[in-house]
């Protein structure tokens, strides 16, 4: 556990180095981004045609009888907002451990 911890990089602990400043709206922190590392403004097509192909493992840990079991769904890009509403409206229970970015071969 304590390798994985350190794999965990904290994306607002420092000055973004793009944009300078963290914000906050909704509730939530966020940092802009209108270039890719390359100084390059981005492509909206290219973007969506990377989110097409990325998947999501969405880990739920769910109280099963005496113990407790951990659900790995692969929830495809274009159904992760689908998928979040159903805990939203409880027809999915359990509590969210984490949710990891698949990204297939050769698309990075």
């Amino acid at each position: 556990m304590a390798e994985n911890n350190n794999k965990i990089i904290n994306l607002f602990s420092k000055k973004d180095e793009y944009e300078g400043d963290r914000k906050f709206f909704a509730g939530f922190e966020y940092v802009r981004y209108d270039k890719d590392l390359n100084g390059n403004p981005f492509i909206e097509q290219n973007l969506l045609d990377y989110a097409k192909n990325c998947h999501y493992i969405v880990r739920i840990m769910k109280e099963r009888g005496r113990g407790v079991s951990l659900y790995n769904y692969d929830v495809p890009s274009e159904k992760l907002y689908e998928f979040l509403e159903k805990f939203y409206r409880n027809e999915l229970k359990g509590k969210i451990i984490e949710i990891e970015k698949y990204i297939p071969d050769g698309l990075a």
